[in-house]
């Protein structure tokens, strides 16, 4: 006999089984309502008639369309130096992305910088540790640490340097056609535009005392600029050689180099998708404060899904497209596309996996305020856990865990 409650909970059944199967067939959300264009049923819902720009929507489709999967209200993991406005100067120009335009980056600041053959950053030293990378042409470095050991290098594509915080030190562009690169300061609110520099603090000490401190008759700086430099033209350095006999005198010798060769070391994890190209204080010894991460991903391949446990991440995109999709608890799923000169950050410990979804090589550098470069990789994880146990969370079978990569391998191909 059929009774009323036994009709309810049949019916209520059948409709969940309903709602399990439409779910199983949408390729996401699994929460309700489903999202995405692939679930979207409304007439015309997937228009957009109103004032926009085609130029500028065609370079973000993950925002245009997102995965259906995407859920939640996510600070925006993307910026750019490509509409960051240029301070432009006789020997150069440079922009900026701070924690002001970017809210999510606290831990680090990004500078773009080009210097022209014999422009020069003039003499200075900030109150965060610089770290940066050489994106074209070459660079001449000079530094002095805190034990008063001199040092000078050229800097080429591709190369790394590092100077702790309240180093002295100076940028020179090198012929045939100067330099650019990027720099970061383990700071979000490090401002390249306010640093600490050797012409304002003349300018605003007395003459007296200029004397007295360095042993010269006071009139030595009536010649002295009464405003900074930051950058200007100078003439082109002559031979490295001559510069470290001249910087060296009777100075102890640094005991380790302020720069590093990424773009030429030896790979960290290497496959036919690509590699990752590590530095930080193992290798980099006088890089106590940023690591850093080299990572480039063929065509179709994805940097694995994987987080960093012990600092966030900053990125730059230093060519091809990529798109990244980065997960939070909640649960949050953010995906946006990035291109060259493009700037990406995840928080510490938040998943995210990046595809190449170019059709050249993507290249792209992580950075990170910590000594030491940390990774997990979800699919290394899973497959050191007892597959029982996997099996019984995702309903998959535990041959097929096993056949799962053990060895963290970073970057994965297109199927």
């Amino acid at each position: 006999m059929i009774s009323r409650r036994n009709l309810l909970a049949a019916s209520a059944m059948g409709a969940a089984m309903t709602v399990s199967a439409a779910k199983a067939g949408s390729f996401g959300n699994p929460d309700e309502p489903p999202q995405g264009a692939i679930n979207a049923k409304g007439p015309g819902n997937l228009r957009d008639p109103g004032p926009q720009s085609q130029i500028l929507g065609d370079q973000f489709p993950s925002a245009q369309s997102p995965p259906a999967t995407d859920v939640g209200d996510m600070p925006t993991t993307w910026a750019s130096f490509n509409n960051a406005p240029k301070r432009i100067q006789n020997g150069g120009w440079a922009r900026q992305v701070t924690v002001a335009d970017f809210a999510i980056s606290k831990e680090i600041s990004g500078v773009n910088m080009r210097l022209t053959a014999g422009g020069i950053r003039e003499l200075h030293w900030h109150q965060a540790a610089e770290w940066a990378i050489m994106t074209y042409g070459t660079c001449r470095v000079t530094v002095l640490d805190a034990h008063g050991r001199p040092y000078v290098a050229d800097v080429k594509k591709g190369d790394l340097w590092y100077f702790p915080p309240g180093a002295p030190h100076s940028l020179q562009g090198l012929g045939p056609d100067g330099c650019e690169f990027v720099i970061c300061f383990d700071d979000g609110h490090a401002d390249e535009f306010n640093t600490l520099l050797v012409s304002d603090w003349f300018a605003h000490t007395p003459p007296e005392i200029l004397a007295k401190n360095f042993g010269v008759p006071a009139d030595t700086f009536a010649k002295i600029p009464l405003h900074n430099l930051w950058i200007f033209q100078g003439t082109v350095p002559g031979d490295l050689a001559a510069d470290r006999v001249a910087i060296q005198k009777d100075a102890p010798v640094a005991t380790h180099p302020f720069i590093f060769p990424l773009g030429s070391s030896r790979p960290f994890k290497s496959s036919d998708t690509g590699s990752i190209q590590v530095a930080d204080s193992n290798n980099f010894k006088v890089s106590t404060g940023i690591a850093a991460a080299l990572v480039t991903v063929r065509p179709g391949g994805i940097r694995e899904m994987h987080w960093h446990p012990n600092a966030d991440e900053w990125q730059y995109y230093i060519k091809g497209k990529a798109r990244m999709t980065v997960f939070d608890t909640g649960p949050n799923a953010l995906t946006t596309d990035f291109n060259a000169g493009d700037i990406g950050y995840v928080r510490r410990n938040l998943g995210h996996y990046i595809e190449n979804v170019g059709d050249t090589d993507l290249q792209f550098i992580g950075v990170f305020r910590s000594p030491h470069y940390e990774e997990v990789s979800l699919s290394n994880w899973l497959a050191h856990t007892p597959p029982k146990l996997v099996a019984q969370h995702l309903n998959v079978d535990e041959a097929t865990i096993e056949s799962w990569p053990d060895d963290a391998p970073g970057l994965m191909a297109k199927r």
